[in-house]
């Protein structure tokens, strides 16, 4: 026997808990669940814990539109975001909505019947569910395997080596020589609260990363709530936040060269008399990759005080001791973190059947971001890369609500995307990190023109996804079946 829902949302995450809430608000006679993997809900906030996890947006902006952000801290930690994102399912009766323990194995598409078929793994037993409407909401990395490359000799050490990914408890440093091996945003996060109890923290890079440094809190934020509600404060700040990402965004790629001197020269204020030129002057431009954002100017201030330092160089191979370097230098360690990256996974990895053929994302366009030419009442949750993913994520779940809405007034049952001439093909994620050129042959490609293109702009996608329409290359079709007469 399948349960069946109006719309089946996979993932309890940001993305999850956000559609939950606006399927309430703007589909209020429409049946739905949330159907997640792990036994808790907060997505990527529940999963990892290494020792400082915090976001590297501000709240204001990775928070929910509907929920204010009413802490102190705009940076903040790991515990303090799944809190927040606790309160907001439990205020909101979202949390009623979630079954925890079911894994999605599968999802196969009937246009006959209108209607998806889930399978999902729960606790060793399949259960299905079907549904008119079928929202992922599982992010993009796999969250049972990190990326850790093939290391020469990695058998030999004989410490410790783990992946942020997979922090646990026992996981020992007080007192150790660590060695933590990247220079994104997991390593400057890890690297000031190693230093606390570590004997020695090194940084070790293969190339530099711009990196930012950013009062945890919110000065101006902080003072109008004393003087006005939360809710009004919430949103001024929310859109101070946005316009002036933004302005410095468009600012960075307009003026690469001045760009990337200006954020190089913030570093030398902060680390007199270090190498800037070698440790923290990055061979691309800005926003060729994501910046990396320390508040506080924590990972300066070890640096600063020499309870860290940074190295940069190629890995030769691991050693009993700890790692030999291309340059001949060996670094001894009693712990490696490999803060190498992640591993990009769509649709948690899933097979996804359109009328019995398999879904390929590679080979389909995006349409605005979130749906793919030719597949039927599907939608995926894709945040922004040059801002907070809950921005994006916000629309995106207001929009599928629109869709929703119109099918039922059209008296439809299906609205897929199609392309109405040809377009020309771009990279749906245009990074250069590692990541992503990583899984590049997986991924979808998007289109040089809307509404095949994201903008990665807010602004813009706001007036479009919210307020603009919904019929540009979109087809409302498969009449729902006249009721039999009473």
């Amino acid at each position: 026997m399948s349960e069946h829902f109006d719309v089946v949302v996979v993932g309890a995450g940001i993305s999850g808990i956000g559609a939950g809430y606006h399927l309430q608000a703007n589909n209020p006679d429409r049946s739905y669940v949330v159907l997640e993997r792990r036994d808790r809900l907060g997505g990527t906030w529940d999963l990892f814990r290494y020792p400082g996890i915090r976001s590297d947006s501000d709240m204001y902006t990775l928070g929910f539109s509907f929920k204010p952000w009413t802490e102190d801290e705009a940076i903040a930690a790991g515990p303090a975001i799944l809190r927040y994102l606790d309160e907001t399912a439990r205020e909101y009766g979202v949390d009623r909505h979630i079954r925890y323990g079911h894994g999605v194995k599968s999802a196969d598409w009937s246009s006959a019947d209108a209607r998806w078929t889930i399978v999902a793994d729960r606790g060793g037993e399949e259960v299905s569910f079907t549904c008119g409407f079928l929202f992922m909401c599982t992010g993009y990395y796999n969250y049972a395997r990190g990326y850790t490359p093939d290391f020469a000799g990695i058998e030999d050490f004989r410490g410790r080596i783990v992946h942020p990914q997979f922090w646990s408890d026992d996981v020992d440093y007080a007192g150790k020589r660590v060695v933590v091996i990247g220079s994104g945003a997991t390593a400057v996060t890890l690297v000031p609260e190693l230093a606390r109890q570590a004997a020695s923290v090194t940084m070790l890079q293969r190339s530099p990363t711009y990196i930012v440094a950013r009062p945890s809190q919110d000065g101006i934020a902080n003072w109008l709530r004393g003087k006005l509600p939360a809710k009004t404060v919430y949103g001024l700040t929310r859109w101070k936040n946005v316009l002036l990402q933004q302005y410095f965004f468009r600012a960075m790629r307009k003026h690469p060269d001045k760009a990337k001197k200006t954020l190089v020269d913030m570093v030398r204020k902060e680390l007199p008399g270090h190498d800037v030129d070698t440790h923290f002057t990055p061979r691309y431009n800005p926003w060729d990759q994501r910046l990396c954002l320390v508040p506080d100017a924590d990972l300066f201030a070890v640096l600063r005080e020499g309870r860290a330092s940074v190295v940069t160089d190629t890995i030769d191979r691991f050693t009993e001791a700890g790692i030999r370097l291309a340059s001949g230098k060996e670094l001894e360690a009693d712990l490696v973190v490999t803060a190498t990256g992640l591993e990009i996974q769509l649709l948690s990895g899933m097979p996804i059947r359109v009328d019995g053929k398999l879904f390929e994302p590679a080979k389909h366009l995006t349409y605005k971001g979130m749906m793919f030419s030719d597949v039927p009442n599907f939608a995926i949750s894709f945040g922004y890369t040059n801002a907070s993913w809950t921005l994006k994520a916000d629309l995106t779940a207001n929009y599928v609500t629109r869709l929703l809405n119109a099918m039922r007034k059209r008296g439809m049952r299906q609205v897929t995307p199609r392309l109405a001439a040809p377009v020309e093909e771009v990279p749906f994620l245009e990074f250069t990190s590692g990541y992503v050129q990583r899984a590049a042959a997986q991924l979808p490609c998007q289109g040089a023109r809307k509404p095949w293109r994201l903008h990665q702009n807010y602004t813009l996608d706001l007036m479009a996804l919210k307020y603009g329409g919904i019929d540009q290359e979109m087809e409302f079709s498969n009449p729902a079946p006249a009721k039999r007469a009473a």
